[in-house]
């Protein structure tokens, strides 16, 4: 995606889209040497073809692992992480994977009588993740406009589920909208009232989403995350560490620091 910051064109990634980065047709089967030299070949070309910028930032699937190309071609790597459970033949042991405070307030949940409506509306999700950024002084990084846009494409393919946790008076306590191809699940949002957190409701409502994509028999992939608190929160439902590649490059130095300082990611 193509865009003006600050008066720089800059080369990043569409709104709430994790990975990006090159997919090459027909060279998974090639002997190694093969594959490989044909990547080059092709990053090379693909790179000659972007439209002329200033800045350049986007994160390359966990798939991706080769991004020599991109640095013959005066690209910087950073190694960032995401949490994936790619394992569901047995989900006792999934479950006994979690650490104890997860399986505690699951439990909590079903003390405190809060159930989960499993096909929830996208307006129902809204508020939750609005109070969510509201908790944090932040602004929403999506409009409501572009996520029902959003909301429509993935409906139209099926391929978008939202659970929402609610007290036994009716109140939503939080949320999660998943998304998926046909190998992986994202929890693509998160959302929860603030003054519900102590309910379990969060832990409960990833447990659903955990159990669908089991049924699925995917990947499920939490998106991230990079923040400390949430990293910790990931990585307590028992998830594997999977790195992943962000490419960068700008036109100067200063730029870099600017776009940096200014908060260059998409």
């Amino acid at each position: 995606m193509q865009k003006k910051k600050y008066g720089f064109t800059v080369i990043t990634q569409p709104p709430l889209s994790q990975y990006l980065g090159p997919w090459f047709k027909g060279i998974s089967g090639q002997k190694s040497a093969k594959r490989l030299a044909r990547e080059k070949d092709l990053t090379g070309e693909l790179i000659k073809q972007l439209p002329k910028h200033d800045f350049f930032l986007q994160n390359f699937s966990p798939e991706i692992t080769n991004w020599l190309p991109w640095y013959w071609n005066g690209y910087k790597q950073t190694t960032r992480y995401t949490y994936r459970l790619p394992d569901f033949s047995n989900l006792d042991r999934t479950w006994d994977k979690f650490e104890t405070k997860i399986r505690t307030d699951i439990r909590k949940s079903q003390k405190n009588e809060v159930s989960l409506e499993l096909d929830a509306r996208l307006e129902d999700f809204l508020p939750l993740r609005k109070k969510t950024f509201q908790r944090q002084g932040l602004n929403a990084t999506v409009s409501d406009r572009i996520l029902r846009r959003l909301d429509h494409a993935c409906q139209e393919r099926a391929c978008r589920k939202i659970i929402i946790a609610k007290g036994n008076d009716g109140q939503s306590h939080a949320g999660a909208y998943l998304v998926w191809n046909n190998h992986t699940v994202w929890y693509l949002m998160g959302g929860g009232d603030p003054g519900l957190r102590r309910s379990g409701a969060t832990s409960a409502v990833l447990w659903e989403a955990i159990k669908f994509c089991s049924e699925q028999n995917k990947i499920f992939d939490f998106e991230g995350s990079m923040h400390e608190p949430i990293e910790r929160f990931f990585r307590a439902f028992g998830a594997q560490q999977v790195p992943f590649f962000q490419i960068t490059k700008a036109r100067t130095g200063w730029l870099s620091l600017v776009l940096s300082i200014t908060g260059k990611s998409h």
